[in-house]
């Protein structure tokens, strides 16, 4: 089993890519031929996540779509940094009450 910091790194690390790719999507709305990126995401063996980018068949946009990713992709940025900020403390006030 991972530890929780490197499951949490991670989900980070989905975030990051998914955020990129909806950024991406937006910024190119209006290009001609543009083909949307996506993420895809799976999860492995001992806990964490890997993703990768895919492309749309077909070439258009979703900018509705694509800002909801944004903001989803925030979230889950944000609460996969919340848990590692919650081991650290959690791993410093266990260094403290044992010294």
């Amino acid at each position: 089993m991972n530890s929780i910091s490197a499951i949490a790194l991670s989900g980070l690390n989905a975030a990051s890519l998914g955020m990129d790719a909806a950024a991406h999507n937006i910024a190119n709305a209006q290009t001609r031929s543009f083909r949307r990126e996506g993420t895809v995401q799976e999860a492995v063996a001992g806990g964490g996540v890997r993703a990768s980018l895919t492309q749309a068949d077909q070439p258009g946009g979703l900018r509705e779509q694509d800002v909801v990713d944004l903001m989803a992709h925030s979230y889950e940025f944000k609460a996969n940094l919340l848990t590692l900020r919650t081991a650290g403390d959690t791993l410093g006030t266990l260094l403290d009450t044992v010294a």
